[in-house]
């Protein structure tokens, strides 16, 4: 069963290298891509103020930070939740390099000695839409994900929200997931599966009129490239 996380993290600002902390971590846990609802919120108190443009983003005060436990209270719950999964986390070397600062501070080992391995979604994105935008709202506008809750940033609701998008970018993986689902239930009960070859599939022939039209067709293709069709090369050649 395929176990996934999905991640993401508010801060104090945009550097864990120079003092600024998670304030805020969101999870939201997936198996074999289906939302469970074992999700993970907490906020921290990060001991420092969030800088002026990162409250702007997420809106999270000093005030209602106060009473909130700090990172290191809360570490072995956060890694025995995390521990193995695959994570989900849009523009990952940002929530990972604070993350792995916090581990740090409380004297553990990184991130990735704990969970199985990570997707950048950000990363998935650029290689399906070279040239475009591909901030989370903008996926969410182009894969048609509801985010007009979202006003400001929140680790959870961003979490949740990348799950949808993450789902529908890559929903090509869920024939893989019917093929394992198909080799036992979760019982574990054995199925069988059917061997399609056993069936003679009908064959359909083309009218006349579609021949031509597609010959039509192709005729329009070839003159607009000037003469430069691969088809009409190697018909040629042939």
């Amino acid at each position: 069963m395929m176990r996934q996380i999905v991640l993401d993290t508010e801060t104090t600002g945009l550097s864990a290298a120079t003092g600024d902390r998670i304030i805020e971590l969101g999870c939201v846990e997936l198996l074999n891509r289906k939302l469970t609802g074992n999700n993970l919120h907490l906020y921290f108190n990060p001991g420092r103020s969030s800088h002026e443009d990162a409250l702007r983003v997420h809106g999270i005060t000093d005030e209602f930070l106060r009473d909130k436990p700090r990172f290191e209270a809360c570490v072995q719950d956060i890694l025995q939740y995390l521990g193995g999964a695959e994570l989900i986390i849009h523009n990952a070397s940002f929530d990972i390099g604070f993350l792995n600062k916090e581990l740090a501070l409380c004297g553990l080992p990184p991130l990735a000695e704990h969970v199985g391995s990570v997707i950048d979604t950000l990363a998935l994105a650029k290689e399906m839409f070279p040239g475009k935008r591909n901030s989370l709202d903008a996926l969410c506008d182009r894969l048609e994900v509801d985010n007009s809750g979202r006003q400001l940033h929140g680790a959870l609701l961003d979490a949740e929200l990348l799950a949808d998008v993450y789902i529908n970018m890559t929903r090509g993986q869920e024939a893989l997931l019917v093929a394992e689902e198909a080799s036992a239930s979760a019982d574990g009960v054995v199925l069988h599966q059917v061997d399609l070859r056993q069936f003679s599939l009908p064959v359909i022939a083309p009218t006349t009129e579609e021949l031509a039209a597609h010959e039509d067709l192709l005729a329009q293709l070839d003159k607009s490239s000037g003469g430069k069709t691969i088809w009409r090369k190697l018909s040629e050649a042939a």
